[in-house]
């Protein structure tokens, strides 16, 4: 390959070898390739935890490129300085790298893109992150989908490209750009003590995450369409974790439910439903981006939500600690795991939005710190369904009752005595794990007596259907 310019592959949400257009792309060009990640300003200001694992996966990362015969070169700044000034130093010929779809990022790789083409550098993006391009799923009219049904018509039966297999090679420069140290970088530096906590949980890097996926099909996705309601069983594929950072790719999922469904599996086309809800999210997101900070449904701007973060209240929501077993069980589930059971986020987030009458916003920015899987377009999209301000048809109607969910998907009380420990005899590790990983400020003890409800489940449903019912808009 002497004489041939290098191709960079700029490496973000896509820590994988397999199934990998950008890489497969510079593979297939016959020069030597050098992925690169850039801690950015995208990078800095992601929460605690999701930095915490973008971490543990570039770590995982640049292992799986070492043991292919690659490097994963690291550099920090903004990234059309640093791909710039790494094209001038290696002599790249091309910039390849994955679609962004949020905002920011848009912005950024189109600057990106104009400034290597003018300095006469191929740039090119490609697909991958998600298997329907948001400006290819157009209404009968032109305009895009505001409601997920539709949405999920029309493209339930499309075409879903087969997943790339893994490069046999990839070929290396013959001298390597020296790289910066994750040590140096220290992402999981505000996670603190918590991260010994969660780290058992953590499903690391694209064989896990094939593996998951593979036992997934194989021994849960028949009982899914009623096991993924039952916060105490394991019941979900848990593909969400490496799904937000590229470690599997929804064609990957989707191929494998397609399989499933042929083969009779009950559970497979409830799967396929739920990938396509992550697509619907990341298509809202595309044509409208006040999503992610702001009300999707403008009128909502008059609601009278409280935003003071500093409310007992709203601290005993993000402590756990609301006298309300099913919300500060899944509260907790998160301090500890990094994750939350699909059921829990519901119920947390209508609690908080309409029991407490708290900003939707709030919410968000507290998952945006705490979850592990933690993906832009998912997040806020879940949040406003459950405000309301969001695609939902009927939104006031739906206010989950925090007590009646818990008898109706946790009869046996077995997922409220794995992560609560005040007021129980025989004490689950889980439920005292949470005290290992809060902040000591909180100086909350397993010995505390259960706190009494901070609003009551019955009275605040009112509350909340009145002030719903009663909107002036």
């Amino acid at each position: 390959m002497a004489g041939k310019r290098p191709v960079l592959v700029w490496v973000r949400r896509d820590l994988r070898l397999s199934d990998h257009p950008a890489l497969e792309a510079a593979v297939q060009s016959g020069c030597p390739v050098i992925p690169v990640f850039v801690q950015d300003a995208s990078v800095d200001r992601l929460g605690a935890a999701p930095k915490w694992r973008l971490g543990l996966g570039l770590e995982h990362h640049a292992a799986a490129l070492c043991a292919a015969g690659s490097r994963l070169i690291l550099r920090s700044g903004p990234a059309r300085e640093v791909l710039e000034a790494l094209v001038e130093e290696v002599g790249a010929g091309a910039v390849y790298w994955m679609r962004a779809y949020d905002p920011e990022g848009v912005e950024r790789d189109t600057q990106v893109k104009a400034a290597l083409k003018d300095r006469g550098v191929e740039a090119r993006s490609f697909e991958g992150h998600l298997m329907f391009e948001p400006w290819t799923v157009e209404t009968k009219t032109g305009g895009f989908y505001k409601v997920y049904t539709p949405f999920w018509k029309a493209v339930k039966d499309r075409i879903v490209a087969e997943p790339l297999a893994r490069p046999a090679q990839i070929p290396a420069p013959q001298d390597w750009p020296e790289s910066e140290s994750l040590d140096v970088w220290a992402l999981g530096a505000e996670m603190r003590r918590g991260a010994e906590v969660v780290r058992p949980f953590v499903r690391l890097g694209e064989e896990a995450a094939l593996g998951r996926l593979g036992a997934f099909m194989a021994q849960g996705v028949a009982d899914y369409v009623e096991a993924r309601n039952l916060p105490a069983v394991d019941g979900t594929s848990g593909l969400s974790e490496n799904l937000s950072l590229g470690e599997i790719t929804p064609r990957q999922c989707w191929h494998a439910g397609l399989r499933a469904r042929e083969a009779g599996k009950a559970g497979a086309e409830t799967f396929l439903k739920e990938l396509v809800w992550r697509e619907f999210a990341y298509h809202l997101m595309w044509h409208t981006p006040r999503i992610l900070s702001d009300n999707w449904k403008e009128d909502w701007d008059a609601f009278p939500w409280n935003e003071d973060e500093e409310r007992a209240e709203v601290i005993a929501w993000k402590q756990g600690r609301t006298g309300i077993p099913f919300v500060d069980a899944a509260m907790r589930e998160l301090y500890v795991t990094g994750r939350m059971h699909n059921r829990g986020r519901m119920i947390v987030a209508s609690y908080l939005t309409k029991h407490l009458m708290c900003h939707w916003r709030i919410g968000l920015r507290w998952f945006e710190d705490t979850l592990i899987d933690w993906d832009p377009a998912s997040n806020a999209m879940g949040w406003q369904w459950a405000a309301g301000s969001g695609p939902d048809a009927a939104p006031y109607f739906r206010v989950f009752n925090p007590v009646s969910q818990l008898e109706k998907f946790d009869p046996d009380h077995a997922y409220m005595h794995r992560w609560i420990a005040e007021g129980t005899l025989k004490l689950s590790r889980d439920a005292l794990r949470y005290f290992e990983a809060i902040p000591k400020s909180w100086t909350i003890s397993p010995d505390d007596p259960y706190p009494d409800p901070v609003v009551d489940a019955a009275e605040g449903r009112k509350r909340a259907l009145n002030a719903y019912e009663n909107r002036d808009f």
